[in-house]
């Protein structure tokens, strides 16, 4: 994990780096020095390389989906926002979004717990385009919370004129996987249900989130009309989305499973008491998250993102268990228009395993855009998105996107 912060921290501040290793390289150059000189400019090169290699990876179907000029075809004043090209030194400001907090969208039965969400609307001198953005965050199913480092995403689309709805789901060892989707079929069903008040249309609703989000989104979106995915009060309502995008979301839990080691770890049950578990989180994480340590899950006694807890065992024992909860044992030829925007370099999401999704909705002919970001590893979005190459790319990608599924009839 030290080796991915400073993985992901280095590709964020890369294009820092490549001017420092540029001035470097010029003080080599103003007073002679050979040393300078390599140091600087080979550490330019390669920032440079890295920020071209990010910014030039192409992203595979909007032409093939939706027209070699797609981009014509969305109306003028839906791209006065975009960014004009995948990277931007510094994202441009945009302007304040009407911002409400902690609004319920469901009370769990026979108690008076409620499940929150925040809802940003655009600013009041933007034309609404009467399409909701229904994001579920990421960390492992077993901690974090809503609001967390997407700001700055948000505030970007709400200036495109979309309503955004971020969803707090309950979390394991609360629920498990399937009260998750349940939890992500309430919302939808929620913002369906206040579409008047929201001024959007209930045939435009895009599903997203990023990681565990970005599996639950895939999960939810491809079962809408499967009952056994669906809450028992919900059963015959239509919970179907117009679209649906994943950031490096697990498409397959027994690809997840191998491909980050779960296989090789060994767990040890803690007997400490609650007081002792705080304790034993790391001082940096206690200082980062705050008084909210205990509200975000990270005192459990679970290790987040392990699946032998959550499915009751390995996938040698429980197949079912992995194939019912993985997205792509549900890919039908109804399934809503996808994105699927993955890092290369993942060390938790397989990329093979995306790539493999992707080319499954391609056979079932379900419009789907991949981004397949080169030297990218988890999280990427997350991590200065004002300056991150990576995080321009996907904003670049998920503002098309969504202006697509506004006027995909037009298109």
């Amino acid at each position: 994990m030290i080796l991915w912060a400073i993985k992901i921290f280095a590709s964020a501040l890369s294009p820092f780096l490549f001017l420092t290793g540029l001035l470097i390289a010029v003080l080599g150059i103003v007073f002679p020095s050979g040393l300078l000189i390599a140091i600087g400019g080979s550490g330019a090169l390669l920032f440079l390389v890295h920020i071209t290699k990010i910014t030039q990876s192409p992203s595979t179907g909007f032409e093939n989906t939706f027209g070699r000029e797609y981009v014509t075809k969305i109306p003028k004043n839906r791209k006065s926002f975009f960014l004009p090209k995948r990277y931007v030194l510094w994202l441009p400001k945009s302007p304040e979004a009407n911002f409400e907090a902690d609004i319920s969208f469901y009370t769990l039965p026979n108690s008076e717990r409620k499940l929150l969400c925040d809802i940003w609307q655009p600013p009041s001198h933007i034309e609404p385009s009467g399409l909701a953005f229904i994001y579920l965050h990421g960390s492992a199913w077993a901690v974090w919370d809503k609001d967390g480092g997407t700001r700055k995403l948000f505030r970007h689309l709400t200036a495109q004129g979309h309503v955004i709805m971020d969803v707090a789901y309950l979390l394991f060892p609360e629920t498990n996987f399937m009260g998750m989707v349940h939890d992500v079929k309430h919302a939808v069903n929620w913002m369906k249900n206040h579409a008047d008040i929201y001024g959007i249309d209930p045939n435009r609703i895009v599903l997203g989130g990023a990681s565990a989000g970005g599996h639950l989104a895939l999960l939810a979106a491809y079962t809408s009309g499967n009952d056994v995915f669906s809450p028992s009060d919900l059963k015959g309502l239509d919970l179907s989305v117009s679209g649906v995008i994943s950031l490096y979301g697990p498409t397959d839990l027994v690809a997840t499973y191998y491909h980050c080691g779960q296989d090789m770890v060994h767990k040890k049950k803690s007997q400490k008491k609650e007081m002792e578990k705080t304790a034993e989180i790391p001082l940096w994480v206690q200082k980062m998250v705050g008084k909210q340590i205990r509200r975000l899950g990270f005192d459990k006694d679970v290790e987040p993102g392990m699946l032998e807890p959550m499915l009751d065992g390995s996938p040698m024992k429980k197949s079912e268990a992995y194939a019912q909860f993985s997205p792509i044992s549900y890919v039908h030829k109804d399934c809503p228009d996808t994105m699927l925007i993955q890092g290369e370099h993942d060390i938790i999401t397989s990329p093979k395993a995306t790539l493999e999704l992707y080319f499954e909705l391609i056979e079932k002919k379900v419009p789907a855009v991949l981004h397949m970001l080169s030297q990218t590893d988890h999280a990427f979005d997350l991590i200065l998105p004002k300056i991150s190459p990576s995080a321009h790319s996907a904003i670049y990608d998920i503002e098309r996107f969504l202006a697509l599924m506004v006027h995909k009839n037009h298109l």
